[in-house]
């Protein structure tokens, strides 16, 4: 997978992906990494315990979040990405909805979009992938972050949403975006119940039928929290579970806060598995 002349080999190995969050109101770690050097240095620390990408967000998506404003988004993101850029060979994904964002954030060095919306927030989304050659990840979320955990329904989750990310594939790649640049996500805790989310990990290896790259994120998200009744902070092994289920299923990628142990528990299962 080549964007933006930085090459990711899949197939071989689960990579992980560092989340880096540079916002006030992200669910676990909010506020955290607001200063650009402290961004950097965290950067620094999950490239060092083995994350292959960094994803890189300024507007928080965690259930009932506000929006934030384009002008925002964009003083949040781009110095941390400059900084990342000048520091590290590392794949860089800016998590936004924003096509303008995404513009800019890819200027400044960064290789991939990640988009929660899946083309649905921004219709001048499709074109900036297109044209600047950027890799291209379709979440699955139903609603938005403010509603999307208002009792949810699915008639089968796990149908429903490949449905939903199969129109978006075949969207992205009608409007020029190669195909082999496009990775999938089914939107663990975007707009799903625990129990959505427990059948999704069950039956992941079902979304290999799109024939495209397959990442997940679970990192310590709410449903960890009500099977193991742990807060936020004490939820590692709860992902590190979920991650190894992931990988045994044929998932590509993992996103996550918590690199050293979710590597680890990585290399292992892929010496069971691949």
């Amino acid at each position: 997978m080549n964007c933006r002349g930085k090459t990711l080999t899949l197939g071989e190995r689960t990579h992980v992906m560092g989340i880096l969050n540079v916002t006030p109101d992200s669910f676990s770690d909010g506020g955290k990494y607001l200063d650009v050097q402290q961004a950097l240095d965290h950067a620094k620390l999950m490239v060092a315990e083995g994350a292959t990408l960094l994803d890189i967000g300024g507007e928080s998506s965690r259930p009932g979040a506000a929006p934030v404003s384009m002008t925002e988004e964009l003083d949040r993101v781009l110095p941390v990405i400059c900084a990342v850029t000048d520091a590290l060979d590392v794949m860089i994904s800016i998590d936004t909805s924003k096509a303008e964002v995404a513009r800019k954030a890819l200027g400044a060095g960064a290789h991939i979009v990640n988009d929660i919306t899946a083309l649905r927030g921004d219709t001048n989304m499709i074109s900036v992938v297109a044209e600047m050659d950027a890799g291209l990840i379709l979440m699955h979320m139903k609603g938005t972050p403010r509603t999307m955990q208002k009792a949810p329904q699915y008639e089968d989750v796990v149908r429903d949403v490949r449905a939903a990310l199969t129109e978006s594939v075949q969207c992205a790649e009608a409007h020029g975006i190669a195909a082999e640049r496009i990775i999938i996500d089914p939107g663990i805790g975007f707009g799903k119940t625990t129990e959505h989310n427990i059948e999704l990990l069950k039956r992941l290896s079902e979304f290999r039928a799109l024939n495209k790259p397959l990442l997940i994120g679970t990192s310590r998200k709410s449903f960890i929290g009500n099977i193991l009744n742990l807060p936020i902070n004490e939820r590692t092994e709860g992902t590190v579970a979920t991650v190894c289920c992931a990988i045994a299923h044929g998932v590509d990628i993992v996103r996550v806060h918590d690199v050293k142990p979710n590597v680890r528990a990585a290399l292992m299962t892929d010496a069971l598995y691949r």
